[in-house]
């Protein structure tokens, strides 16, 4: 089953993919060989995972998680789903609201 998964980069920024094996992907994110954004960031280190039912799944919810902002990226991070719909909400209108 394909992975959507989120390192965390030597200077504190995420990079988020999808791989069909997640351990092997990781090693190669580890290696320097994964891509080059990682590798000029190294070490890396696995911080949120989660399997998809197929392979356009795994895509869409990646190029998803890319357009995110960082508080996002971190509650879902944590685990802290009740907050991704309002981090959804653009900067102006939580502090209009």
């Amino acid at each position: 089953m394909p992975w959507v998964y989120m390192l965390e980069c030597r200077d504190g920024s995420y990079y988020v993919g999808s791989t069909r094996s997640l351990e092997a992907r990781v090693e190669q994110h580890m290696s320097g060989r994964g891509a080059a954004y990682t590798a000029r960031l190294l070490p890396v280190k696995l911080v949120w995972a989660t399997e998809t039912e197929n392979v356009g799944d795994a895509f869409e919810l990646e190029k998803k998680i890319q357009n995110w902002s960082r508080a996002k990226r971190q509650a879902l991070i944590e685990g802290r789903f009740a907050d991704l719909p309002a981090l959804s909400r653009s900067a102006y209108r939580r502090t209009t609201e």
